[in-house]
């Protein structure tokens, strides 16, 4: 089955079978990089933990993962556990190192719970052992295996930080133009028609302060159109959502959380 989850990344999209194979946490931070100068903007302050909601939503798609299933007592999306499904390996450093970490918590938290706990933003000392650190920099140094992004040196008069400026610029934009035009040419009105990838990919740009990257090069009136599509999206209750179809919970239960 878990086999199976990891084959089947990109369900419903048959324009990606010849493409290389990004992780949710991979696009994100794709999104958010300055081309050229290989860095997501200073101003930027919700990426992190954007990249941590992907990675419980990349577990769930991939069948490692799910929320507690719903009781008598109809819990809220935001009160269910995250819960192990397999602890099966996935080839991804990020995806499996929290995964050990959710197999070693004695008492299973929630979405918003994991995802403060792996930015690391909790009191408890004891929890600080789950934050995952140099995320950027790992993702971004996958990206570079991958042949998208290369790595190079930069001064900014006080210090020199490591940026990695985008090397392959068709697989930044094949990935803008899928997004673009899921909103656009391929509009279908109904989150749960959508490819899972998609639906998840908007909800995280969404969270990671990066949606305005995928439409800024729109024309005005299909920029208006697409914006306006996504908010009608984004403001979907989740609750309401996550109820009509599995697969998508962990997807709706991030939003929540984010949302909050």
């Amino acid at each position: 089955e878990d086999v199976a989850a990891d084959r089947d990344l990109n369900d419903g999209d048959p324009d990606d079978s010849k493409d290389i194979r990004l992780t949710l946490m991979e696009e994100v931070l794709l999104l958010g990089l300055k081309d050229k100068e290989g860095y997501t903007s200073f101003w930027n302050d919700c990426i992190s933990s954007g990249l941590r909601g992907g990675i419980l939503i990349e577990l769930a798609l991939r069948g490692r993962i799910h929320l507690e299933p719903l009781s008598i007592r109809r819990k809220r999306l935001l009160e269910r556990k995250v819960l192990l499904k397999s602890d099966a390996p996935t080839g991804d450093v990020l995806l499996d190192e929290t995964l050990r970490h959710i197999k070693a918590t004695e008492s299973a938290e929630t979405v918003q719970t994991w995802i403060e706990l792996l930015t690391g933003e909790t009191w408890n000392p004891f929890k600080l052992q789950y934050q995952l650190r140099n995320v950027r920099e790992r993702i971004a140094k996958a990206l570079v295996e991958k042949g998208i992004l290369t790595t190079e040196k930069q001064n900014f008069l006080l210090f020199d930080m490591t940026t990695h400026p985008v090397s392959n610029a068709t697989e930044k934009q094949r990935l803008v133009k899928k997004l673009q035009e899921s909103m656009l040419e391929r509009w279908v009105n109904d989150p749960h028609r959508m490819d899972r990838r998609t639906l998840a990919l908007l909800v995280l740009a969404h969270s990671s302060d990066v949606l305005e990257n995928i439409f800024a090069s729109l024309a005005d009136d299909k920029y208006d159109v697409a914006m306006n599509r996504t908010k009608d999206l984004l403001d979907m209750d989740p609750e309401v959502e996550a109820a009509k179809a599995r697969g998508t919970e962990m997807i709706w239960a991030v939003l929540a959380a984010f949302n909050k």
